[in-house]
């Protein structure tokens, strides 16, 4: 099981976790898409958020090994914001490749994103072109 070094280990000041520290003896816990409702607690969508910002900072649009990433924190993102990067994917296996969907995670987490959009790119490049 790959470790994700620099990765943080859960959101800060909270018990939400992010990674795990050992592979289970039983393996792999299978990650599946969970289902965001609207009422869920405030928390919930910080550590959601949180943990977006975590692979966005750490990944970028690179695929990336599942690796110590934990699967509960996953699934939250799964299917939507994070999705398979190889088929066919397995989805209890820590090297399985995943990678974000910049366009639906844009969309569901802006905040992560400001400052990264499409109109500053063009921006730079026109000031490269004067």
């Amino acid at each position: 099981m790959e470790k994700h070094r620099g990765f943080p280990s859960r959101l800060p000041g909270t018990d939400y976790q992010f990674t795990i520290r050992r592979a289970s003896k039983e393996g792999p816990t299978k990650i599946i898409r969970r289902e965001r409702f609207r009422d869920r607690r405030p928390p919930d969508k910080r550590a959601d958020e949180g943990f977006m910002a975590a692979l966005w900072a750490q990944f970028g649009e690179e695929p990336f090994v599942r690796g110590n990433l934990d699967a509960g924190r996953l699934s939250w993102l799964f299917g939507r914001e994070v999705v398979p990067a190889e088929d066919p994917f397995d989805p209890q296996d820590y090297d399985a490749l995943l990678r974000i969907d910049l366009a639906e995670a844009r969309r569901s987490f802006p905040d992560v994103f400001a400052g990264t959009g499409e109109a500053e790119d063009w921006d730079e490049v026109d000031d490269e072109d004067r």
